[in-house]
């Protein structure tokens, strides 16, 4: 089930960002809190015509999160918080919320969307490609402390 924020999202959104990437990929303190700086700032404004906030739902649990936020110059808007729990993988979680956040961007009518990611999350490029992205560009990036190949992906209607 497709929800939006109820109380308790963002806290668990944050958490499931800060744990996932500290377990897989290294980051630390600062990714995390970085997170939790821009989607509180982003929930506090949230407008609901022009942007949007997911989460899945499994059995009462959230097993994934994804928001959509309203355009701020001529890139268009811009995919983030994309995750699903590793408990909840393989299931079609991910799929259902990018489908649901891309029929968001279509209805409000957004032209352009576009997000950064890393290589090597390779489900998540997976999805973002069925959905239409292709990838734009790429460069080596050490902002959370390892060295990753940083991606944009560009989705145009």
């Amino acid at each position: 089930m497709i929800n939006g924020y109820e109380p308790g999202a963002a806290g668990w959104v944050i958490g499931l960002h800060g744990r996932y990437y500290a377990k897989h990929w290294g980051f630390g303190r600062e990714f995390e809190t970085l997170v939790g700086r821009e989607l509180s700032e982003f929930l506090a404004g949230l407008d609901p015509a022009q942007d949007g906030f997911w989460i899945a739902k499994e059995d009462e649990r959230i097993a994934g999160s994804i928001s959509i936020v309203r355009p701020r110059d001529e890139q268009g808007a811009r995919l983030r918080w994309f995750i699903v729990d590793d408990a909840f993988r393989g299931r079609g979680v991910g799929r259902r919320l990018m489908h649901t956040a891309m029929d968001f961007c279509r209805q409000a009518g957004y032209r352009k969307v576009w997000l950064t990611t890393f290589a090597g999350l390779d489900a998540a490029r997976k999805l973002y490609e069925h959905a239409g992205f292709t990838l734009t560009h790429e460069a080596q990036d050490r902002t959370w402390g390892v060295t990753t190949t940083e991606q944009r992906f560009d989705w145009s209607a």
